[in-house]
């Protein structure tokens, strides 16, 4: 999987060389033109500089366990409760972790598995915390199947910013509960539908760290 050693995910290179490489031309205006080219300059190397941070790409440390469930998203937990997952039409518990541009977008395994199913729906981009976006964004998901045979639904759903889904896991993949296996850029939503009868270990509105917050425990 990419981005298992860098600092800052590969695909943020592109904006932050962009950015800085506009910066710096304007700032060589600036310094021989007109002073005037040093305030696009200085907006520019602040595009930069959040582009270091929005693509930062830290180290975590994950729990152990065979049936732990560790949240794939940074962010804060915006729905729990049982519902029919949309692709398998098996009914599950939902958990939906909302991404803000602040932050990590780097996206984890919530368990060790194998990639058994992979889909992906060419969509709208409501605001992720409209339910419409459930149905009508787009998507990329994953059905996992843990080592007892326990399947269960992950979804990346593109936001009202977000334009762009990278996962980089394909069927047949075998996954290690939080290694990196995607992310989407500037804002969105994990979707995490989990077999019924797993204890749900997290309450709404809390806040979740990829690769180490316990999202619940398998049955």
């Amino acid at each position: 999987m990419r981005n298992t050693n860098t600092p800052v995910a590969v695909e943020g290179y592109p904006f932050i060389a962009g950015f800085a490489a506009v910066a710096a031309l304007l700032a060589l205006l600036g310094q021989f033109l007109h002073f005037g080219f040093f305030i696009p300059a200085a907006l520019f190397l602040l595009l930069a500089l959040f582009s270091v941070f929005f693509f930062r790409n830290p180290e975590r440390t994950t729990p152990a366990g065979e049936n732990v469930v560790v949240a794939p998203a940074d962010g804060e937990v915006i729905f729990l409760g049982k519902v029919t997952e949309p692709h398998t039409g098996a009914e599950m518990e939902k958990i939906s972790i909302f991404m803000s541009v602040f932050s990590v977008h780097i996206n984890r395994a919530p368990i060790t598995s194998k990639v058994v199913d992979s889909f992906y729906n060419k969509g709208k981009f409501y605001d992720v915390r409209d339910e419409r976006a459930t149905f009508e964004n787009e998507q990329q998901g994953l059905v996992l199947e843990s080592a007892s045979g326990l399947r269960m639904v992950v979804v990346q759903v593109a936001g009202l910013i977000a334009r762009r889904i990278i996962c980089y896991a394909k069927v047949g993949d075998q996954l290690t509960r939080g290694r990196r296996y995607g992310l989407i850029r500037f804002g969105s939503r994990l979707d995490v539908y989990l077999p019924l009868g797993t204890r749900i270990d997290v309450v709404m509105n809390q806040k979740t760290v990829a690769g180490e917050t316990v999202l619940g425990i398998l049955p």
